[in-house]
């Protein structure tokens, strides 16, 4: 179960990309550009962050091409890849948007982001994380990572936070949809 309070602080979340928003799979193909599958329910739990002024980073170990393009098309607000030693990005980010580590939920699925876990207001990992990174998170999902596990964190995350039934929390993101369709129909 998410602290209430713990949430209702949370003003970013962070996500680790390989394991986390992926199964961890990467493909490569005959010319050796890297291809990633990810979970399309993870992407609409981006826009909804966003909807509620939540900021959405990425901060991975790994960078391709394939990754940017994902994240540049979600719109994320920080993007990070290449970064092995994760810490100095998360003070970065802090300084950037005056943020505390404690305003901060990162997902991370292994050992490279127990450091951030215990920096940070909520560290949450998928159920196939590595254990040792499940010991030291603040919640475990029930799905696996690029299983839609960012999705049901959110959901969590804004339930806890705005103290708001589920249908209520996606009403910003729907009447930005429907007023999207307006205006597309009007033209």
């Amino acid at each position: 179960m998410l602290d209430k309070q713990v949430c209702r602080n949370i003003k970013m979340v962070l996500l680790d990309v390989d394991g986390v928003m992926t199964d961890g799979s990467i493909f490569i193909n005959k010319d050796g550009e890297f291809c990633k599958s990810f979970n399309v329910k993870d992407g609409l739990a981006i826009e909804l962050l966003r909807s509620h002024n939540i900021l959405v980073g990425v901060i991975s170990g790994k960078a391709s091409a394939a990754l940017d393009t994902r994240c540049k098309h979600l719109g994320f607000d920080e993007i990070i890849t290449g970064c092995k030693n994760k810490l100095p990005a998360l003070v970065d980010i802090c300084s950037k948007y005056n943020i505390s580590p404690s305003q901060i939920a990162f997902l991370g699925d292994d050992v490279l982001d127990i450091p951030i876990f215990e920096k940070v207001g909520l560290g949450i990992a998928p159920v196939d994380a590595h254990c040792l990174a499940i010991a030291n998170s603040d919640w475990v999902s029930t799905l696996k990572g690029g299983e839609g596990m960012v999705r049901e964190f959110v959901d969590l995350l804004l339930i806890n936070k705005l103290d708001l039934p589920l249908k209520d929390i996606y009403k910003p993101l729907l009447d930005k949809i429907r007023y999207d369709d307006v205006a597309i129909m009007e033209q």
